[in-house]
């Protein structure tokens, strides 16, 4: 399993899990702290500002010590909202079609894989994430208008958007 960390300007970082472990909230606080420190080291305009983070719900995202890193971290959590896949921005935006250019692939190691993946993601024009951002906010506020419209039925809106 891999967890990919980016923003408007690219790839931060990827972490490749070992194949048979889990991905527990001490993983995760630990997975914080080396994106704290790329953001750091890669996006040097970023380092006085307040950032905003996005995360799905995932038990290890939502737990103790996760939400204590993300505290320590200073960090704005930009909240998930429950029963919204749409909104993962790593679903719908850089991932769309990376199943489709490994199809067909035959990787005959860990390693093979992680240098197909990472391979798709330097081939990316330098815009895709920055696009990705911009689409997260057009969704978004989709789904804020509809709520407001109609305030009591945010399930049902749900079931009928797709970005």
């Amino acid at each position: 399993m891999a967890s990919v960390f980016w923003d408007a300007e690219g790839i931060l970082f990827i972490d490749y899990l070992e194949k048979g472990k889990t991905i527990t909230g001490e993983y995760y606080s630990s997975l914080l702290t080396r994106q704290d420190d790329n953001i750091r080291e890669k996006r040097h305009s970023l380092q006085k500002k307040k950032i905003t983070f996005h995360q799905d719900s995932a038990p290890a995202h939502k737990s103790v010590l996760a939400m204590g890193k993300l505290r320590d971290l200073h960090y704005e959590l930009l909240e998930h909202p429950p029963y919204s896949p749409d909104f993962a921005p790593s679903d719908f935006y850089p991932f769309s079609k990376l199943k489709p250019f490994l199809a067909g692939q035959s990787c005959s190691s860990n390693q093979e894989a992680a240098a197909a993946v990472e391979g798709y993601f330097v081939d990316l024009r330098k815009n895709h994430y920055r696009d990705g951002i911009m689409a997260l906010e057009l969704c978004w506020n989709k789904c804020i208008s509809l709520m407001l419209k109609n305030k009591n039925n945010f399930e049902i809106i749900h079931s009928f958007f797709h970005c």
